[in-house]
Order: C-alpha cells, then sequence, then structure tokens
C-alpha cells in the first residue's frame, strides 16, 4: 500500500514538472491586414501559427515568408521585403528561390532576376518576438510584368 502512494506522488510530480516545463514555450498566431490586389498573379505565403520558446525565439528555424506564382508567365526583377514595425528582430536568413539581398535585424530581402511560372521565392529568418503579445511586419513587393500593388499590408498581431 506505501508503495503505492509513493508511486503515485512521484507521478503527480512529474506530472506537475512537465507541465511547468510547456509552460514555457507558447503559441502564437498572425494574420495579414490587407489582402493582395485582386489582379496580382502571386500568393504571398506567410505563417499563420508558430511556437515561441522560453526566450521569444520561433522555434523550429524561424518564420517563413515567400510569394508563391499562381501562373505559368515569368516575371522579371521580383524582390519580396520583410520589415519590422513592432517588437520583431531578424537573426540569419535562408533564402528558396533567390538570393537575400538585404538582412539586418529590421529587414530581410529576397530578390530573384526571373520568377518563373509556378515558381517560388522566399527566405526562412530567425526570429525574435520581443513581446508575443503584440508584433507586426511590413511587406512589399517589387516586380515587373504585373499589376501588384508594392505595399501588400502587414502581418503580426
Amino acid at each position: 500500500m506505501n508503495r503505492t502512494r509513493t508511486t503515485a506522488a512521484v507521478l503527480t510530480a512529474v506530472g506537475v514538472l512537465t507541465a511547468a516545463q510547456l509552460g514555457l514555450a507558447g503559441a502564437a498566431s498572425a494574420s495579414t491586414g490587407a489582402p493582395l490586389s485582386s489582379g496580382c498573379p502571386v500568393n504571398i505565403v506567410y505563417p499563420s501559427r508558430f511556437y515561441v520558446d522560453h526566450n521569444g525565439w520561433v522555434t523550429n528555424g524561424g518564420l517563413y515568408f515567400g510569394v508563391k506564382s499562381k501562373t505559368a508567365k515569368s516575371f522579371k526583377k521580383v524582390t519580396f521585403t520583410v520589415t519590422n514595425s513592432k517588437n520583431v528582430r531578424f537573426s540569419t536568413a535562408k533564402a528558396t528561390g533567390g538570393g537575400i539581398t538585404h538582412r539586418t535585424s529590421q529587414t530581410v530581402s529576397v530578390s530573384t532576376s526571373t520568377l518563373k511560372g509556378k515558381a517560388s521565392l522566399g527566405f526562412r529568418v530567425r526570429t525574435h518576438l520581443l513581446n508575443t503579445r503584440s508584433y507586426k511586419l511590413k511587406i512589399t513587393l517589387h516586380g515587373s510584368g504585373w499589376n501588384c500593388a508594392v505595399n501588400q499590408g502587414t502581418w503580426g498581431a
């Protein structure tokens, strides 16, 4: 009988410890502030849900932002930029479909001379949120061969 109580007490203590450890990591979600232009042939790709560790760093290598072409047509001189508006700092970034052309703690840009049809261009950036309840990024997109607005709105909470 005594052994059963001890085992139950140990399992309870482990359960409390695990719950406390899980409480250190939090989930966050975000939304965009403005939709794309109706005639824009690309989709903006951004995270809708992500996790933050106890120091405010986004887990799993950071956040991914990008553009994905919806048509078979190619576009020239495409640059996609994400800029801090509130409570976000960037670290290292890895590009997909192009190259990082500018990276500071406040801004990350990726570009390509030609965005081919049905292709994507983007980057994954290690991200530190200074405040996990209030953060915002500005998204801009430049290129030729389309009628997309340069200012693609904001992302954040």
